[in-house]
């Protein structure tokens, strides 16, 4: 399984929106450009995100988008399945009875446990620790990149 371009985008946006103080309004253009994501493959994605409830887009003069709960509370795996939908390593863990072999098939089992374990780290941290510690991590390394033109 692969992340595609949507989870990649939509995570990112998510970010962005759980570093702002919750209710805060952003223009889709202005995530876009912040985040080099194409602005029209973001308001697709947008639908989606609002589908789930994790945004809110706000038509009109002020418009934008804003996170529809507060960032404590959103994962990765809640933003990816918003936008790729439930995550299966394998078609045989889609149901019970995809596989014929899926009672007996030890490899089916290391399927679903790589699987428990994948969506246990996607939900590891919430989107805020995740915001935090990456805006944290960018003022280090800015830092230390002027450090080092300084010198």
């Amino acid at each position: 399984m692969q992340l595609t371009m949507s989870g990649e985008y939509a995570v990112r946006a998510m970010i962005h929106l759980s570093a702002l103080p919750f209710g805060t309004v952003v223009q889709i253009a202005d995530v876009s450009k912040e985040w080099n994501i194409p602005e029209n493959f973001l308001r697709k994605i947008s639908v989606q995100l609002a589908r789930a409830d994790l945004i809110v887009s706000q038509r009109g003069l002020n418009g934008g988008i804003r996170l529809g709960q507060p960032a404590e509370r959103i994962t990765v795996l809640d933003v990816i399945e918003a936008v790729e939908g439930n995550i299966f390593l394998n078609k045989c863990l889609v149901c019970d009875g995809v596989c014929p072999r899926d009672e007996w098939c030890q490899v089916h089992t290391l399927w679903a446990e790589a699987q428990i374990k994948l969506k246990e780290i996607l939900t590891s941290k919430s989107l805020a620790q995740l915001a935090a510690e990456s805006f944290t991590r960018k003022a280090e390394l800015n830092e230390a990149r002027q450090r080092t033109s300084a010198a």
